[in-house]
C-alpha cells in the first residue's frame, strides 16, 4: 500500500539527475517504502557508473540525519531545504530551546536547565526539565502538555550535520544548486509522467517495473540528446 492516505497498490520510482537533466541512476522500490531510504545507495549508484558529485539537491523528505551524515562525510556538498518547526500553534518552537554543546544541555525560554536523559535506540538524546521546578512555572502552558510537567526535548546523536546542511543552505551557490532541481529532476518526473506513461502500470513486481523505469529514463536521455545535437538551419 502507498500510504493510510492513498489506499491503492504503488510502486515508487527513484531518480538521479545530472545539472542538465540527464537521468544518471534508478531505484525502483514499493510505495511504501520512504524517500530518505534510498538517496544513498542511488547516489552510490551515481559514484559506481559515473562519479563522485561535488553536490547532491533534494527536497525536505531527505533531510535527515543520516543523509546529511553520508553527504558531509563523503566530501559531497548537501543543497536541501529549510523545514518548518513542526510545533502546536501557541507553543514554544524548537529553537527556543537553546543547546549548550560543552555541558551537553537544553536551556528553556524561562532559563530552566534541560539535563541528558537517555538516548532511544532510534538514535535520539532525550534532554528533561525538573519536575517540581516546571509544575509552577508561568510559561508551563507555551511548553508542555505533560500530566508530570516535564518537558522533553529530543536531539539526534548526528544532528551536527543537520545544523551544518542549515547553514550551508545559506551560501549563494548553494542556493543555486537547490534552484536547479525544479528544472532537472522535477522536470524529468513531470515529463515521465504526463508524456511517457509513469504515473500509472500495467506490469506487476519489481523486476518488471524496473525494466520499465530503465527504458522510460532512457528514453527521456536519448530525447534530450536528440534536441541538442539538432541544430536549426542559420538564416541568412
Amino acid at each position: 500500500m502507498k500510504d493510510e492516505r492513498t489506499k491503492q497498490f504503488a510502486y515508487s520510482f527513484h531518480a538521479a539527475s545530472d545539472r542538465n537533466g540527464f537521468v544518471l541512476g534508478t531505484i525502483v522500490t514499493p510505495g511504501n517504502t520512504h524517500d530518505s531510504l534510498i538517496l544513498e545507495p542511488i547516489v552510490k549508484q551515481v559514484i559506481e557508473k559515473v562519479g563522485k558529485p561535488k553536490a547532491v539537491a533534494a527536497d525536505a523528505a531527505y533531510k535527515t540525519p543520516a543523509i546529511t551524515k553520508f553527504l558531509i562525510e563523503n566530501e559531497m556538498t548537501p543543497a536541501l531545504p529549510y523545514t518548518r518547526p513542526r510545533t502546536k500553534e501557541g507553543f514554544f518552537r524548537k529553537y527556543d530551546y537553546v543547546y549548550d554543546e560543552f555541558y551537553d544541555c537544553y536551556l528553556c525560554p524561562a532559563g530552566e536547565i534541560l539535563k541528558y536523559s537517555t538516548t532511544t535506540k532510534e538514535g535520539y538524546r532525550e534532554y528533561k526539565s525538573p519536575k517540581h521546578v516546571c509544575a509552577i512555572c508561568p510559561f508551563l502552558a507555551q511548553c508542555t502538555e505533560s500530566k508530570d510537567h516535564q518537558k522533553v526535548v529530543t536531539r539526534h546523536i548526528w544532528q551536527e550535520y543537520v545544523e551544518e546542511a542549515d547553514h550551508l543552505r545559506h551560501k549563494q551557490e548553494v542556493k543555486e544548486i537547490y534552484a536547479k532541481r525544479k528544472e532537472t529532476i522535477e522536470r524529468v518526473f513531470a515529463d515521465a509522467k504526463e508524456k511517457h506513461g509513469m504515473r500509472w502500470t500495467t506490469l506487476r513486481g519489481l523486476k518488471k517495473l524496473s525494466m520499465q523505469a530503465m527504458l522510460t529514463f532512457a528514453a527521456l536521455n536519448l530525447k534530450k540528446m536528440a534536441n541538442w545535437t539538432w541544430r536549426s538551419p542559420i538564416m541568412a
